[in-house]
Protein backbone atom coordinates (compact mmCIF):
# COMPACT_ATOMS: atom_id res chain seq x y z
CA UNK A 1 0.00 0.00 0.00
CA UNK A 2 1.71 3.62 -0.70
CA UNK A 3 2.64 5.48 2.19
CA UNK A 4 0.32 8.07 3.10
CA UNK A 5 1.00 11.65 1.81
CA UNK A 6 1.80 14.81 3.33
CA UNK A 7 -0.88 17.00 5.12
CA UNK A 8 -1.61 19.28 2.71
CA UNK A 9 -3.46 22.87 3.55
CA UNK A 10 -6.66 21.78 2.38
CA UNK A 11 -6.40 18.56 4.68
CA UNK A 12 -5.37 20.96 8.00
CA UNK A 13 -8.41 23.04 6.63
CA UNK A 14 -10.58 20.47 6.58
CA UNK A 15 -9.92 18.76 10.13
CA UNK A 16 -9.51 21.95 11.77
CA UNK A 17 -13.69 22.41 10.53
CA UNK A 18 -13.90 18.86 11.74
CA UNK A 19 -13.74 19.43 15.30
CA UNK A 20 -16.86 21.78 14.91
CA UNK A 21 -19.03 18.81 13.43
CA UNK A 22 -21.48 16.27 15.00
CA UNK A 23 -23.64 14.03 12.33
CA UNK A 24 -26.55 12.84 13.61
CA UNK A 25 -28.44 9.67 12.57
CA UNK A 26 -32.26 10.93 12.28
CA UNK A 27 -35.45 8.60 12.28
CA UNK A 28 -38.05 10.25 13.97
CA UNK A 29 -39.48 13.53 15.00
CA UNK A 30 -38.46 16.61 14.47
CA UNK A 31 -34.98 15.88 13.44
CA UNK A 32 -36.16 13.91 10.47
CA UNK A 33 -38.65 17.06 10.01
CA UNK A 34 -35.29 19.10 9.81
CA UNK A 35 -33.91 17.55 6.97
CA UNK A 36 -37.15 17.06 5.13
CA UNK A 37 -37.28 20.70 4.24
CA UNK A 38 -33.48 21.06 4.30
CA UNK A 39 -33.68 19.43 0.80
CA UNK A 40 -36.78 20.59 -0.36
CA UNK A 41 -35.12 24.58 0.43
CA UNK A 42 -31.69 23.28 -1.51
CA UNK A 43 -33.85 21.35 -4.09
CA UNK A 44 -35.70 24.41 -4.61
CA UNK A 45 -32.91 26.73 -4.84
CA UNK A 46 -31.51 24.85 -7.59
CA UNK A 47 -34.30 24.14 -9.59
CA UNK A 48 -34.88 20.42 -9.14
CA UNK A 49 -37.92 20.37 -7.37
CA UNK A 50 -40.86 21.94 -8.02
CA UNK A 51 -42.84 24.06 -5.13
CA UNK A 52 -44.73 22.11 -2.73
CA UNK A 53 -47.11 23.70 0.35
CA UNK A 54 -46.10 20.84 2.14
CA UNK A 55 -42.37 22.42 2.77
CA UNK A 56 -40.75 18.94 2.78
CA UNK A 57 -38.98 16.69 0.61
CA UNK A 58 -39.19 12.88 1.34
CA UNK A 59 -40.29 9.38 -0.59
CA UNK A 60 -40.83 6.08 0.48
CA UNK A 61 -37.50 5.10 -0.15
CA UNK A 62 -36.25 6.93 3.39
CA UNK A 63 -38.51 4.65 5.45
CA UNK A 64 -36.84 1.28 4.08
CA UNK A 65 -34.84 -0.99 6.45
CA UNK A 66 -31.54 -0.57 4.74
CA UNK A 67 -31.84 3.47 4.84
CA UNK A 68 -29.72 5.44 7.10
CA UNK A 69 -31.18 9.66 7.22
CA UNK A 70 -28.20 11.57 9.00
CA UNK A 71 -27.98 15.37 9.63
CA UNK A 72 -24.80 16.92 9.86
CA UNK A 73 -24.93 19.94 12.32
CA UNK A 74 -21.36 22.84 12.85
CA UNK A 75 -21.59 24.19 16.03
CA UNK A 76 -24.93 22.90 16.64
CA UNK A 77 -26.94 24.05 13.54
CA UNK A 78 -28.15 21.64 10.89
CA UNK A 79 -26.27 22.68 7.83
CA UNK A 80 -26.59 19.20 5.34
CA UNK A 81 -27.65 16.17 5.35
CA UNK A 82 -27.06 12.85 3.30
CA UNK A 83 -29.47 8.90 3.26
CA UNK A 84 -27.58 6.08 2.94
CA UNK A 85 -28.62 2.79 1.66
CA UNK A 86 -27.00 -0.40 2.03
CA UNK A 87 -27.94 -2.60 -1.08
CA UNK A 88 -27.74 -6.61 -1.00
CA UNK A 89 -29.85 -9.62 -1.64
CA UNK A 90 -31.17 -9.13 1.60
CA UNK A 91 -32.64 -5.31 1.58
CA UNK A 92 -32.19 -4.70 -2.92
CA UNK A 93 -33.89 -1.85 -2.93
CA UNK A 94 -32.79 1.77 -3.18
CA UNK A 95 -33.39 4.79 -5.34
CA UNK A 96 -30.58 3.59 -7.23
CA UNK A 97 -31.51 0.15 -7.93
CA UNK A 98 -35.23 1.22 -8.48
CA UNK A 99 -33.99 3.80 -11.17
CA UNK A 100 -31.52 1.59 -12.84
CA UNK A 101 -33.17 -1.52 -12.11
CA UNK A 102 -32.56 -3.47 -15.51
CA UNK A 103 -28.47 -2.68 -15.04
CA UNK A 104 -28.30 -3.03 -11.14
CA UNK A 105 -30.71 -6.05 -10.07
CA UNK A 106 -29.11 -8.49 -12.03
CA UNK A 107 -25.73 -7.72 -10.13
CA UNK A 108 -27.70 -7.66 -6.98
CA UNK A 109 -28.94 -11.34 -7.65
CA UNK A 110 -25.21 -11.97 -8.53
CA UNK A 111 -23.97 -10.67 -4.86
CA UNK A 112 -22.82 -7.62 -5.25
CA UNK A 113 -23.90 -5.04 -2.43
CA UNK A 114 -23.61 -1.60 -2.97
CA UNK A 115 -23.46 1.60 -0.64
CA UNK A 116 -25.88 3.85 -2.12
CA UNK A 117 -26.22 7.85 -1.41
CA UNK A 118 -28.72 10.10 -2.08
CA UNK A 119 -30.85 12.93 -0.90
CA UNK A 120 -27.37 15.29 -0.10
CA UNK A 121 -28.83 18.35 0.59
CA UNK A 122 -26.86 21.79 2.23
CA UNK A 123 -28.01 25.24 3.63
CA UNK A 124 -27.21 27.65 0.97
CA UNK A 125 -26.04 29.80 3.26
CA UNK A 126 -23.63 27.68 5.05
CA UNK A 127 -22.78 26.18 1.91
CA UNK A 128 -20.81 29.61 0.67
CA UNK A 129 -19.28 29.80 4.17
CA UNK A 130 -18.44 25.96 4.40
CA UNK A 131 -16.98 25.46 1.11
CA UNK A 132 -15.61 22.24 1.96
CA UNK A 133 -19.30 21.28 3.25
CA UNK A 134 -19.65 18.31 0.62
CA UNK A 135 -16.27 16.73 1.68
CA UNK A 136 -17.79 16.64 5.28
CA UNK A 137 -21.07 15.45 4.27
CA UNK A 138 -19.82 12.70 1.91
CA UNK A 139 -17.51 11.55 4.61
CA UNK A 140 -20.49 9.38 5.54
CA UNK A 141 -20.43 7.65 2.40
CA UNK A 142 -16.94 6.67 3.24
CA UNK A 143 -17.04 5.69 6.52
CA UNK A 144 -20.20 3.89 5.44
CA UNK A 145 -18.24 1.76 2.93
CA UNK A 146 -15.48 1.02 5.30
CA UNK A 147 -18.50 -0.27 7.74
CA UNK A 148 -20.19 -2.39 5.56
CA UNK A 149 -17.23 -3.03 2.46
CA UNK A 150 -19.74 -3.52 -1.09
CA UNK A 151 -18.34 -4.09 -3.87
CA UNK A 152 -19.59 -0.56 -5.49
CA UNK A 153 -20.18 2.98 -4.30
CA UNK A 154 -23.09 4.31 -6.15
CA UNK A 155 -23.73 7.77 -7.05
CA UNK A 156 -26.67 9.39 -9.20
CA UNK A 157 -25.49 12.63 -10.02
CA UNK A 158 -26.60 15.51 -12.37
CA UNK A 159 -24.12 15.85 -14.88
CA UNK A 160 -22.56 19.09 -13.72
CA UNK A 161 -21.19 17.16 -10.78
CA UNK A 162 -19.58 14.07 -12.44
CA UNK A 163 -16.32 15.67 -13.00
CA UNK A 164 -16.24 15.87 -8.97
CA UNK A 165 -16.79 12.32 -8.42
CA UNK A 166 -14.71 11.16 -10.74
CA UNK A 167 -11.37 13.21 -9.34
CA UNK A 168 -12.58 12.36 -5.66
CA UNK A 169 -13.51 8.57 -5.45
CA UNK A 170 -12.67 7.66 -9.06
CA UNK A 171 -16.42 7.20 -9.83
CA UNK A 172 -16.58 5.71 -13.70
CA UNK A 173 -20.25 6.19 -15.21
CA UNK A 174 -22.27 2.71 -15.12
CA UNK A 175 -25.76 3.90 -17.00
CA UNK A 176 -26.56 6.90 -19.26
CA UNK A 177 -28.93 9.99 -17.78
CA UNK A 178 -32.46 8.90 -16.87
CA UNK A 179 -35.61 10.44 -15.27
CA UNK A 180 -34.95 10.58 -11.04
CA UNK A 181 -38.61 10.47 -9.03
CA UNK A 182 -39.37 13.72 -7.56
CA UNK A 183 -36.25 15.49 -9.73
CA UNK A 184 -36.75 18.18 -12.21
CA UNK A 185 -33.70 16.93 -14.50
CA UNK A 186 -32.25 13.73 -15.30
CA UNK A 187 -29.46 11.99 -13.57
CA UNK A 188 -26.39 9.71 -13.86
CA UNK A 189 -25.71 6.79 -12.54
CA UNK A 190 -21.53 6.46 -11.22
CA UNK A 191 -20.08 3.90 -9.64
CA UNK A 192 -16.30 3.57 -7.68
CA UNK A 193 -14.79 -0.32 -7.05
CA UNK A 194 -14.61 -0.12 -3.02
CA UNK A 195 -11.85 -2.56 -3.13
CA UNK A 196 -10.05 -0.48 -6.27
CA UNK A 197 -10.33 3.01 -5.15
CA UNK A 198 -11.77 2.99 -1.24
CA UNK A 199 -8.11 3.14 -0.04
CA UNK A 200 -6.77 5.38 -2.35
CA UNK A 201 -9.48 7.72 -1.44
CA UNK A 202 -8.79 7.68 2.01
CA UNK A 203 -5.27 8.16 1.05
CA UNK A 204 -5.25 11.35 -0.68
CA UNK A 205 -8.13 12.85 1.72
CA UNK A 206 -6.71 11.81 5.16
CA UNK A 207 -10.12 13.32 6.54
CA UNK A 208 -12.05 10.37 5.48
CA UNK A 209 -10.21 7.98 7.63
CA UNK A 210 -12.64 6.58 10.98
CA UNK A 211 -12.48 4.69 13.44
CA UNK A 212 -14.39 1.39 14.01
CA UNK A 213 -15.90 2.73 17.18
CA UNK A 214 -17.24 5.68 14.59
CA UNK A 215 -18.37 3.34 12.17
CA UNK A 216 -20.04 1.10 14.77
CA UNK A 217 -22.49 4.27 16.23
CA UNK A 218 -23.39 5.42 12.99
CA UNK A 219 -24.39 1.98 11.49
CA UNK A 220 -24.65 -0.59 14.01
CA UNK A 221 -28.52 -0.62 14.99
CA UNK A 222 -29.76 -0.47 18.15
CA UNK A 223 -31.21 -3.32 20.20
CA UNK A 224 -34.43 -3.64 21.72
CA UNK A 225 -34.32 -1.53 24.52
CA UNK A 226 -31.00 0.04 23.54
CA UNK A 227 -30.83 4.28 23.20
CA UNK A 228 -29.10 5.15 19.64
CA UNK A 229 -26.18 7.88 20.11
CA UNK A 230 -27.77 11.66 19.82
CA UNK A 231 -24.34 12.91 17.92
CA UNK A 232 -21.65 11.15 16.25
CA UNK A 233 -18.44 12.91 16.69
CA UNK A 234 -15.88 12.61 13.59
CA UNK A 235 -12.98 10.46 14.76
CA UNK A 236 -10.34 11.12 11.59
CA UNK A 237 -8.09 13.50 14.31
CA UNK A 238 -7.47 10.42 16.21
CA UNK A 239 -5.86 8.23 13.57
CA UNK A 240 -4.07 11.65 11.80
CA UNK A 241 -2.68 12.23 15.87
CA UNK A 242 -1.36 8.47 16.49
CA UNK A 243 0.17 8.77 12.52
Amino acid sequence: MPAPRAESTFDRSVFALLERVEYRYCDSGEDLEAIYRLRYESYLTAGMVKADASRQVKDRFDDLPNSYRYGVFFDGVLVSTLRLHHVSRKHPLSPSTEVFGEVLSPRVAAGETFIDPSRFAADLEWSRTLRVLPYITLRLAVVACKHFDPTYCLTAIKEEHASFYRRIFRSEEAAPPRTYPGLTMPVHLFQSKCADNMDDTIRRFPFFRSTAFERRMLFDRPGLGDVAPLTVLPTAKYLRDAA
